[in-house]
């Protein structure tokens, strides 16, 4: 019976760590760029009290064993990086990548982070920050008195300034790409880092040889549908009710069973 207790237990466990993603997921439902999470789970070890195909005589073989399953675990928390929809914001700094690939941003000790988060703004130099003002890479500079910000599909940045009748280039807006998004680590504010998991970083040209385009004036929603989450919360929630009847269950026969030794 303390086994019993021990395997739904485990079941418990799982779907409360299934109620905290589906629970971040909902909670950013309105988060640019944002990865809906999958929690991935396993089943434990099996004690096997007669392995399938012994011997039972000389004859004959048992057909089927019988093993006791110990519960299960998480396995994993995915990071499901499908594309978003865009929305159309009508800011010129806003900017969402259409296919595969993440911006590149530097981080205040030097690191280097990753978003599909394009909600770009100016810093007091002029430079492409996020909204925690960290700089994009490469380093872009609107210069002051600029009228018109234009930034096309491959990422070139385009700027007119004052009475200039020919734009000047202020740079282009890279694309990186990992072998294993999956693999990177999610650290907040939108930003992920590289990991052995997901390979080294390779940069390209949006559009290009299986590079996302630069979608200007655009910003990529969460790629989450909040009716499949509701979904999943109640799923989760009978699934910890009937791990919580199995644990009172045993804990019932387990009294029963000492009362009888008494």
């Amino acid at each position: 019976m303390l086994q019993a207790l021990s395997i739904a237990s485990t079941g418990m466990q799982a779907q409360e760590t299934r109620i905290q993603v589906i629970s971040n997921n909902l909670a950013n439902a309105s988060t640019p760029g944002f990865k809906v999470s999958r929690a991935r789970f396993q089943d434990l070890l099996y004690v096997t009290q007669r392995q399938a195909g012994t011997q039972s005589s000389q004859v004959s073989y048992v057909p089927t064993g019988e093993s006791i399953g110990l519960g299960t675990h998480t396995a994993a928390v995915d990071q499901i990086f499908t594309e978003g929809e865009l929305d159309n914001t009508g800011n010129p700094l806003d900017v969402a990548i259409q296919g595969n690939g993440f911006f590149q941003i530097s981080m205040p000790d030097g690191s280097i982070a990753y978003t599909r988060d394009g909600s770009f703004r100016t810093d007091q130099n002029g430079r492409l920050v996020t909204l925690d003002g960290y700089a994009l890479l490469p380093s872009i500079n609107i210069p002051q008195g600029a009228t018109t910000v234009t930034i096309g599909p491959d990422g070139t940045v385009s700027v007119q300034v004052n009475n200039q009748t020919t734009p000047t280039q202020a740079g282009r807006i890279q694309v990186i790409n990992f072998i294993n998004p999956a693999g990177l680590n999610p650290i907040g504010q939108n930003l992920y880092t590289q990991s052995q998991a997901s390979g080294a970083p390779q940069t390209g040209v949006g559009g290009e040889n299986g590079f996302g385009s630069i979608a200007q004036g655009f910003l990529e929603m969460p790629n989450e549908s909040t009716v499949q989450e509701l979904v999943g919360l109640i799923e989760a929630q009978r699934a910890y009710e009937a791990s919580s009847k199995a644990v009172q269950v045993s804990d019932q026969m387990q009294g029963i069973a000492n009362g009888l030794i008494k």
